[in-house]
């Protein structure tokens, strides 16, 4: 049995003028497109005479980074479904990180823009929709990958997704697919990037000792690139790391994830996205954690529709719910099936594999890990 080992090497990447001369670094579009987001909307003519009850629901999605596709899918998925025009749902973005921007900006859409549903994701959200929840009893709120500060009030409910399933599912598959030499680029360090993080060198490292694999036989770099936007500075250092024979790099960075296909698209190397499914960014895209967001906030808009909202409620989804997974129907393994899939994901579904959600010094038996 191979003891247990760690071996965390912490290295300083340089780029050389011409590294950076090589790499073109297109502009990068999503694969799908969205509205661009309106950074502070501007008061309605009849702002006095705004506040009056809707009949219909009119929501809104709120978030500071890349991470809104599904959910502003889910929106529009659901206002088309159900016979109402795009002009219902509104998309917005804080001019800045506080939460005296996000409650004015919250505000303003309640007050001059008649927003009576509210979807807000990420962590910077936890105290602003403890206090929000509060100034507006009669908005519904749904809360992705956060929990309010205090307890969800009954006008609210908060969605947790298990990342690190999500995670150990692409890890385990690029592993069962032939792939040695891995990367991760996260956008920050937040809850559910570390979640991804974790996840996927934990499937690596199931994987590796399922075949049976030496010791450093499986390598996986791994990185914060600060932000979630696109730059060519995060193009230049995923070129790096395909120059250096990494093969395929786990992207859970938001828009910054395009740039890092732009660089495996000239490298000839592969991708795998996050949060959904980014097949149609590119052939490189190899596969994609995903997460279910376009069907939960689907599903909560229709029960707010049909007044059965239930506030007050954090929700978990994870593979016992098919809250999370792999597009197998999309993605471009050569060798690891459909069948293969269904068997992990099976043992992830019923507790047989348990995946830990903190983040904690891990410890590795046959993946060599180095962290920049």
């Amino acid at each position: 049995m191979i003891a247990l080992l760690l071996i965390a090497l912490f290295i300083t990447v340089t780029f050389t003028g011409c590294r950076a001369e090589e790499v073109p670094v297109p502009t990068p579009a999503p694969a799908t497109p969205v509205p661009t987001p309106t950074p502070e909307p501007t008061p309605h003519p009849n702002a006095a005479n705004m506040r009056i009850a809707w009949v219909e629901p009119s929501p809104a999605f709120i978030s500071h980074n890349g991470d809104y596709r599904g959910g502003w899918q889910g929106i529009q998925r659901f206002l088309d479904s159900h016979g109402l025009s795009s002009d219902h749902a509104t998309r917005f973005q804080p001019h800045s990180d506080s939460d005296e921007a996000r409650i004015d900006l919250i505000t303003d859409a309640i007050d001059y823009w008649g927003v009576n549903i509210i979807v807000m994701q990420s962590h910077h959200f936890i105290n602003t929709s403890a206090t929000v929840q509060e100034l507006f009893p009669d908005v519904k709120f749904i809360l992705l990958d956060a929990t309010p500060a205090y307890e969800a009030a009954d006008n609210l409910v908060a969605i947790h997704f298990a990342e690190e399933q999500a995670g150990f599912l692409a890890g385990y598959a690029a592993v069962m697919d032939g792939h040695r030499s891995l990367g991760f680029m996260g956008g920050i360090p937040d809850p559910s990037v570390v979640r991804y993080g974790y996840g996927f060198l934990y499937g690596a490292e199931y994987a590796a000792a399922a075949l049976d694999l030496t010791e450093g036989e499986v390598t996986v770099r791994y990185t914060y690139l600060g932000n979630f936007a696109p730059s060519p500075d995060h193009a230049m250092m995923a070129a790096a790391w395909f120059e250096d024979g990494i093969e395929v790099i786990f992207a859970a960075a938001g828009h910054a994830g395009f740039s890092v296909i732009s660089a495996a698209t000239y490298a000839g190397a592969l991708v795998i996205g996050a949060d959904d499914d980014q097949s149609g960014a590119g052939e490189v895209v190899l596969t994609s954690a995903v997460k279910m967001l376009d069907a939960v906030v689907y599903d909560m808009l229709t029960d707010i529709l049909h007044g059965e909202f239930a506030g007050s409620v954090v929700h978990r989804f994870d593979a016992s719910n098919r809250g999370i997974g792999l597009p197998m129907e999309n993605s471009r393994f050569q060798t690891f099936s459909q069948a293969q899939y269904d068997a992990i994901f099976r043992l992830l579904a019923d507790g047989t594999i348990v995946v830990d959600d903190v983040h904690h010094e891990f410890v590795l038996h046959l993946v060599v890990f180095y962290e920049l």
